[in-house]
């Protein structure tokens, strides 16, 4: 016998459908009782319908957020009870049959519809409820329709999706590594990739020259409000035979096209500006400057050489001319000095340049006719405006980025219907470790040199530059990349110079090592970070908004009781003993 129900999704459901016999399927969103007569919502992943029944012990016994199948007829509300705000706010359904399919305790743990605003601990305890709520699990589909159109211009451009190995061993790359007990090699572990990062320089090697995969990445550092603990995605690629340049015009169409087909917001035109690492670290502070923010940093170091003003004499000065805010109120001015003090400074000098280009400020009385003249010209002063002086001896950019960035919120020049984007590149290849009193690897041990060999050789290691790059939105690093080292030579030298000699490489990093022997391709690429993309796009203030399961800020999982305790048994077979923590 024919089903005279035709199953549908509550999406589907129109005005065209007045009169038709349908079976739909959802959760119970609500249960109204308006004098007697009571309606019933329910919701499924594509809308919410009402429910209604000429049978008043129909709705017996239903809790909110069952699961339900149910049988009826569409009609038209009255007009009176039209709702604009649903897509079959002018139908119900006129129910015949319902059957509860998985009854809902009575008492939920918090209210769906707004779970988003609980704390997050009893949003995550409670993940599988949190995502029945429309916006929250909107963020979810957003990310699942943004790698679908991630994979298709990297199909496009004839790249391979591949997948590269989940365990791995443990090697130096930056971060701590999880690492997992082996039971059948006593003693050893392997570890968890911090990135794909060998693998795909692998790949190259192994005549795949044009690579792509959403890798899993899994570094244990701490979690902030644009980094989750634990694991993230990344849309990881990578090009043989190529240059710089190659990868950054693939990386520009990712951002632009992806950031302009998900977004309203005005986006900066490709080819993206392009800052080297010095530069941005001299105008604005940071490697990963917001560029929506129209300050710039300037060096005074020299205009106070020969300072009377003893804070300022032989130290590194910057300083950050803002127009048109001296009439700003004296709270301003000291909520910006309570700042600056909170993240380290004694506090923040400055002066105001009134009507007739004199200056009002404590710093002023020490300053020479010359010195204000020298200011001016170099600050680029008039009237109305305000200098502000970040003075120290070994932090003064990090500080003048800070106090540039929080200028920019308190003077609301970051616009939120922006999105920015620069190239940040030419960076050091190596940083001093003062504590351990050598050079370190300032980001991936694996880039090429600029130079090559050639390059390593120079005297002063500090000027050595890596073909390393970031890309940066509103402030926000959102993926990094490189031309790689292939050459066995340039990476003895590169390693010897951050103190690694060639027995660590073959230890460490044997597979790559080996594999350059074989005739290993040029090649680069780069790792845009899916999840900060997403963060950006939806506008929201976590990362974790946009993850489906995430662990907490801690790196616990009160929803599945992770990290958590394993049986003696379990250790003794991965040849683990746990020692008391004091």
């Amino acid at each position: 016998m024919e089903n005279k129900y035709k199953n549908t999704t509550l999406g589907d459901l129109t005005v065209k459908d007045i009169d038709r016999e349908v079976k739909i399927a959802g959760f119970i969103e609500n249960i109204r009782d308006h004098g007697g007569v009571i309606f019933v919502d329910v919701r499924d992943m594509s809308g919410t319908v009402q429910l209604v029944s000429n049978d008043d012990d129909m709705f017996d016994h239903l809790t909110r957020e069952s699961s339900v199948s149910v049988e009826g007829r569409v009609r038209k509300r009255d007009e009176d009870d039209f709702n604009p705000r649903l897509k079959t706010g002018e139908i119900e359904i006129l129910v015949s049959k319902i059957k509860v399919l998985g009854k809902s305790r009575n008492v939920l743990p918090f209210e769906i519809m707004t779970s988003h605003e609980v704390s997050e601990d009893v949003r995550l305890k409670y993940r599988y409820l949190d995502l029945r709520n429309p916006k929250v699990k909107n963020n979810i589909i957003f990310r699942n329709k943004v790698i679908n159109f991630l994979r298709e211009i990297m199909i496009r451009h004839d790249f391979l999706e591949l997948q590269t190995p989940i365990l791995t061993a443990s090697s130096p790359e930056g971060a701590r590594d999880f690492i997992v007990p082996s039971r059948r090699f006593h003693g050893k572990f392997y570890a968890l990739p911090q990135a794909p990062q060998q693998f795909k320089q692998l790949l190259m090697c192994s005549g795949f020259d044009r690579y792509f995969q959403f890798a899993p990445c899994f570094r244990d550092e701490d979690a902030r409000s644009d980094r989750v603990y634990g694991e993230f995605y990344q849309l990881d690629f990578e090009m043989a035979f190529v240059e710089e340049d190659d990868i950054l015009e693939i990386g520009e169409e990712i951002f632009y096209e992806t950031f302009k087909k998900f977004s309203d917001k005005k986006i900066s035109p490709r080819p993206f500006r392009r800052l080297s690492y010095k530069e941005a670290i001299e105008k604005y502070g940071t490697d990963k400057p917001d560029l929506r923010n129209k300050l710039e940093i300037i060096d005074l170091t020299e205009e106070f050489r020969d300072t009377d003003f003893r804070p300022f004499r032989g130290v590194p000065v910057k300083g950050i001319t803002v127009e048109n805010i001296a009439d700003k109120s004296n709270s301003w001015f000291n909520d910006l000095v309570e700042y600056a003090k909170s993240i380290g400074m004694p506090g923040i000098g400055y002066f105001k340049v009134l009507e007739d280009m004199s200056f009002a400020g404590p710093i002023d009385k020490f300053l020479t006719d010359d010195e204000r003249k020298d200011l001016i010209d170099k600050a680029s002063l008039k009237p109305n405006s305000v200098l502000f002086f970040i003075a120290d001896r070994k932090n003064a950019s990090k500080y003048a980025g800070l106090i540039r960035d929080e200028l920019g919120r308190k003077l609301d020049l970051l616009s939120p219907d922006v999105f920015e984007f620069c190239i940040v590149k030419d960076f050091p290849m190596y940083e001093w470790n003062e504590e351990e009193e050598k050079f370190d690897f300032k980001h991936n041990p694996f880039n090429m040199p600029q130079g090559g060999l050639e390059g390593l050789n120079q005297d002063n290691v500090e000027d050595v530059l890596a073909y390393q790059f970031d890309f940066v939105c509103n402030g926000v690093e959102i993926a990094s990349g490189a031309i790689r080292n292939h050459d066995p030579e340039v990476m003895k030298k590169a390693f010897e110079i951050a103190g690694l000699s060639e027995d660590v490489i073959k230890e460490k990093f044997k597979a790559l090592y080996e594999a350059f022997q074989y005739g290993a391709p040029p090649h680069g690429g780069m790792a845009p970070g899916l999840d900060r993309m997403l963060m950006l796009l939806l506008d929201q203030d976590s990362i974790r908004e946009t993850i489906l399961f995430p662990l907490n800020a801690n790196g616990s999982c009160m929803m599945m009781n992770a990290p958590s305790n394993v049986t003696e048994i379990q250790l003794r077979e991965a040849h683990i003993k746990v020692r008391d923590k004091n």
